[in-house]
């Protein structure tokens, strides 16, 4: 089906591929995750069935999106409350790329029909997050887009700034070209991340990483290879060899600690930096066995955790700052009908709610097996 061309591309891609770079990582199992217990003893215990894990919280529906928007993603709240989600249309591209606006009183407006992107075409609206002069930062994921359809096109994908004036989006201007996977955007302390979800498209393992661009420079082209670009801050590497997707959303936490989600391994990574923002640690803070992916990730200050739109298991995980998972809502397999979650991507926390997209972007080996309506996004009260 349409909506498995990449993951077999990117099947092809591993097939070939070779050893991975010097610049990658620490292995998993380098340092045992918070919260993670070292097997001990020679005798091995007897095997016990494992109870499932039982969800803390139900989702339920926040609100059902029109056929113009079949494949949500990336979510920016705005001061105001509003939310601004985009929408890349991945499941069925007769739909244009747009994004639309979640008012605080849950109305649904569209915000912006996007303009074409000039080497390929159509825009590819993934993570996107509000700057500090009212002005949205949107990474433009072109990896689908091959205009002579070859699964996976490298080097195209941007990311890009959406000028908006009086609360109207006015011009796309763009920042950084010359990603193979823009995927999450993050902005601190004057800086503006992207992740890089394929920085070695061939590597084995699969490396992935994380930029950092000052705020306010524009008309940059990323050197190639792109992991000799002296953005580059940080590598992660993904050791599963059915989905090869790497470093996926980010999130502050209240220390300026940096925390990446790794997307088929199911781990959750921080990296640190010293005073004069040069990365000083960069290693696993959390994992479990019933978290198989981590997509789009958000830390709340009120409550002190992560939130992880957790895709493969079709879940939003809960993350304490000791490394502890919890699992906060799952579903089974299902079409989304009354906000039950259907492939969650992206995550984020108003008024005491957490907000889910739910893709719906059928992966192997994910709880979700079928793209269909309704569209929607989901809440969960965390009260």
């Amino acid at each position: 089906m349409k909506t498995l061309r990449w993951i077999h591309g990117l099947m092809v891609l591993v097939a070939a591929a070779v050893a991975g770079p010097a610049m990658a990582a620490p292995q998993p199992g380098d340092k045992p995750a918070a919260g993670i217990l070292k097997k001990e003893g020679r005798k091995k215990a007897p095997a016990r069935k494992k109870k499932p894990v039982q969800p803390l919280k139900q989702a339920q529906l926040l609100v059902e999106l029109p056929d113009s928007c079949n494949t949500p993603d990336g979510m920016a709240l705005l001061p105001n409350g509003d939310i601004i989600l985009s929408v890349p249309n991945f499941n069925d591209k007769k739909a244009p790329p747009l994004l639309m606006k979640i008012t605080r009183d849950n109305r649904l407006e569209e915000f912006y029909r996007l303009p074409k992107n000039p080497d390929t075409g159509r825009m590819g609206p993934m993570g996107i997050v509000a700057g500090p002069g009212g002005d949205l930062y949107l990474a433009d994921n072109q990896i689908f887009h091959d205009p002579d359809g070859k699964p996976m096109l490298f080097g195209k994908s941007r990311l890009a700034r959406i000028a908006v004036k009086h609360g109207k989006p006015v011009e796309v201007i763009p920042v950084v070209t010359g990603f193979n996977v823009s995927n999450a955007v993050a902005i601190h302390a004057g800086y503006v991340y992207v992740s890089e979800t394929i920085l070695q498209p061939n590597s084995q393992p699969l490396v992935s990483g994380v930029f950092r661009f000052k705020l306010g420079e524009e008309g940059i082209q990323l050197r190639q290879p792109l992991k000799d670009d002296p953005h580059l801050i940080a590598t992660i590497l993904t050791y599963n060899k059915e989905i090869p997707f790497g470093a996926d959303g980010m999130t502050f936490d209240h220390a300026g600690n940096l925390y990446v989600g790794n997307f088929a391994d199911g781990t959750l990574h921080r990296i640190e930096f010293d005073e004069s923002g040069k990365v000083k640690s960069n290693r696993i803070f959390a994992r479990a066995p019933f978290m198989k992916s981590c997509d789009g990730i958000w830390f709340d200050a009120r409550t002190e955790k992560i939130y992880v739109a957790d895709s493969l298991a079709n879940a939003v995980q809960m993350v304490s700052l000791d490394g502890t998972v919890q699992t906060l809502a799952q579903d089974p397999d299902n079409d989304g009908s009354g906000g039950r979650l259907d492939q969650p991507c992206e995550v984020l926390v108003r008024d005491g709610e957490v907000i889910v997209s739910n893709m719906d972007f059928p992966v192997p080996g994910g709880v979700n097996k079928t793209f269909d309506k309704p569209y929607t996004l989901s809440r969960i009260r965390l009260d």
